[in-house]
């Protein structure tokens, strides 16, 4: 029997084969939680359609950068699947 080395996600328990692919998902994760934050804190949204839009911002957040940086043409190279879609956890890559 072989054995294959698999990294878990502290946040959301999604399973990767690569360390580094396993890394980017938390670390996209807690980016998604901290926009989460800020949105409940700073507006009347309700927490679960702040989680979303977390997750769709920080998803697209190099397009959300070059927005920023003076390209808001950047924003509409987010996929209206991404954008219309109900956002939950990635899944776990195997």
């Amino acid at each position: 029997m072989a054995v294959v080395a698999m990294w878990k996600c502290d946040r959301d328990g999604s399973m990767f084969s690569d360390k580094k692919d396993a890394d980017a998902h938390d670390k996209m994760l807690e980016l998604a939680e901290a926009f989460s934050e800020l949105l409940t804190q700073h507006s009347s949204i309700n927490e679960q359609d702040a989680e979303q839009l977390g997750l769709l911002l920080s998803r697209n957040k190099e397009h959300l950068m070059a927005a920023c940086k003076g390209k808001p043409e950047a924003l509409s190279e987010i996929s209206t699947e991404d954008a219309a879609s109900n956002v939950t956890p990635l899944a776990a890559k195997s």
